[in-house]
């Protein structure tokens, strides 16, 4: 640490922000949500609060989700989340002291990487710092990146999923497309709107995908009720939901990210291959938890794969480990 200063990390993530502070660990875990009063611009609510608000605010409220894709779609309401995370993170007395490390995806343009320093620097970052997601992903999961060797990340957040092969502290082949936790989502509104002519809510798809969602046959056929609004009508229904069905609607998201993991193995190179086949696939972020999509990247690449401890957290957890390198990151830049 410098002087009363602290270092804070942020998993700025589409669905999730996650704080961690050195030598306190992670204390703060809200959904990436704001809700904004549209006639004063004020912050009415941020996370949890904010998040029980969409759909359901007059037309003077907003509930915005500022990240999309993984990169800012929104600079305000993105600047005001991050505001609030300093705020909890660290006391009045810290302001102007303390150097942040934020996760970004792998592939996002010098532009966007700009915006999120900008962000970090205009509420109070000393300095900032960024990492990419798969080797913060990496660093979470325990594995000691340093080493020569090839390790094959798969960390499916909200936004997008990256895939990365780290060796020696970098990635060698890395990709990130537009296909994560959100895009299942809207691809079960769209299948229950076409099969049933019922619209349902982003929250209720969500709950859907957690409950009874799956891209791999289950041993049994789960079902759940689910509420939404008949397009005929306009008035409230309930339907009846199967888990078979709700793969039908999964599968095609899940596909693309089989056949981003394969292109990847594709470009990587042969001792690094040989490498990842040995030591199998680490799947990480929330999105790794969708019934099945370890065993269907398995079933198409004939590698083993795991879905590391406390998937959802590894990001940040990372990205709170690789505080402890910040002195050696200054050290570089002054030299």
């Amino acid at each position: 640490m410098i002087g009363s200063g602290l270092d804070i990390g942020i998993d700025l993530g589409t669905a999730t922000v996650v704080a961690c502070v050195k030598g306190k660990g992670i204390v703060l875990r809200e959904p990436s949500v704001v809700a904004i009063n549209r006639k004063t611009n004020d912050v009415l609510a941020v996370g949890k609060e904010a998040r029980r608000m969409i759909g359901r605010t007059p037309s003077s409220i907003v509930a915005v989700r500022p990240l999309r894709d993984g990169v800012i779609s929104d600079f305000t309401a993105t600047s005001k989340m991050l505001k609030y995370c300093i705020n909890k993170a660290c006391s009045k007395s810290s302001f102007g002291g303390f150097r942040m490390m934020i996760c970004v995806p792998s592939q996002i343009t010098e532009v966007e990487r700009r915006a999120v320093i900008d962000v970090a620097m205009q509420n109070g970052a000393k300095k900032a710092y960024l990492i990419e997601e798969p080797v913060a992903a990496a660093i979470g999961a325990g594995i000691d990146i340093a080493k020569p060797c090839g390790n094959l990340i798969v960390d499916v957040g909200g936004g997008t999923t990256d895939i990365a092969v780290i060796s020696i502290g970098g990635s060698v082949v890395s990709t990130s497309l537009k296909v994560a936790g959100d895009k299942f989502d809207s691809n079960i509104i769209k299948y229950i709107k076409k099969k049933y002519n019922v619209l349902i809510g982003e929250r209720t798809a969500e709950d859907i995908k957690i409950e009874i969602g799956c891209v791999y046959p289950r041993k049994e056929d789960l079902t759940m009720e689910a509420r939404g609004r008949n397009l005929n009508n306009g008035l409230p229904v309930t339907i009846t939901l199967h888990s078979s069905e709700i793969m039908e609607a999964l599968i095609e998201p899940a596909m693309q990210i089989v056949e981003a993991v394969k292109g990847v193995l594709e470009k990587t190179p042969p001792e690094l291959t040989a490498d990842v086949s040995d030591r199998g696939i680490y799947m990480t972020g929330g999105g790794s938890l969708l019934y099945g999509l370890d065993k269907l990247i398995q079933k198409n690449t004939g590698i083993n794969v795991m879905i590391a401890q406390d998937a959802i957290s590894c990001v940040a957890i990372g990205t709170g480990k690789a505080l402890d390198n910040l002195d050696a990151l200054d050290a570089k830049s002054r030299r």
